[in-house]
């Protein structure tokens, strides 16, 4: 649980580095990726765990933030086309659940960012050059 409560702390950061209206225009909803290698049946605890965090954050899906959830059903084959697809869909920021996952979408796009849970080592995976020196000093993200 502690480590889902990490991941939703770097998510909101990250998330809060995109694009800010400006006050004269409409609140933009935020639009989370979220893509899996299996099927939601197999996960439900982290799914609802994810909402929980959401949700202390302030965000509820459906009111103020939309996840595009994505499930490979464990056709791993199919995660590159699920990838492209989140990117088509412009997104704000995905999250990944494995390496077999981030491959994908670290192909699929250079510029949305990429919330990496499960994955012990994302610099021997070649996801990220290191861990050090990272700046996670961003305004939080606009409410509705």
């Amino acid at each position: 649980m502690k480590h889902i409560v990490g991941l939703l702390a770097i998510f909101v950061t990250l998330a809060a580095c995109g694009e800010m209206v400006e006050a004269q225009q409409p609140a933009k909803i935020p639009r989370i990726g979220y893509l899996i290698a299996t099927s939601p049946s197999t996960s439900p605890a982290r799914i609802e765990a994810f909402r929980h965090g959401l949700r202390e954050l302030g965000y509820v899906e459906g009111k103020n933030i939309v996840i595009e959830w994505r499930w490979a059903e464990g056709k791993f084959d199919r995660l590159p086309d699920l990838a492209a697809e989140l990117v088509r869909l412009k997104v704000d920021i995905i999250v990944s659940a494995g390496p077999a996952v981030t491959r994908p979408l670290k192909e699929a796009t250079k510029t949305i960012p990429i919330v990496m849970g499960f994955d012990s080592d994302p610099v021997a995976n070649g996801f990220v050059a290191s861990l050090v020196g990272t700046s996670l000093d961003c305004p939080r993200l606009p409410r509705s």
